[in-house]
């Protein structure tokens, strides 16, 4: 077996060891899952995972964050969502991207510590 191949399968090896589990219970449906997409699904699939693979640090983690927050989400409400997202098109999801990015960043800026008001300019 070519070594980048055992340094992945330790890799997962380790990650499932780490897994709670029902974590582990949701990773074995989802491979279960896997041989019956089909190729196009697949392909989109690894696409997807390569492109994440991609990111920074902070910004995989703010993916992971994001995941953890839709899926406290009622199932109504990511049903909603889902619909909202599949039927935008290319220009209105940019648009639902920013507003996104927009509330994140007013929400930072309102937990960050505030600085003192500038003095008052004496007349």
């Amino acid at each position: 077996m070519p070594p980048e191949r055992q340094q992945a399968l330790a890799r997962g090896s380790t990650r499932w060891l780490a897994m709670s589990p029902e974590q582990r219970g949701q990773a074995q449906q989802r491979f279960q899952r896997f041989p019956f997409l089909t190729a196009e699904q697949r392909n989109a699939l690894r696409e997807r995972w390569q492109k994440f693979q991609s990111l920074p640090p902070d910004q995989q983690s703010a993916v992971r964050q994001n995941f953890r927050r839709f899926k406290q989400l009622p199932p109504e409400r990511r049903q909603m969502l889902r619909e909202r997202w599949h039927n935008a098109s290319p220009a209105e999801r940019q648009m639902m991207i920013q507003r996104a990015r927009e509330r994140r960043s007013g929400n930072m800026q309102m937990h960050a510590p505030h600085a003192p008001p500038p003095p008052h300019p004496r007349r």
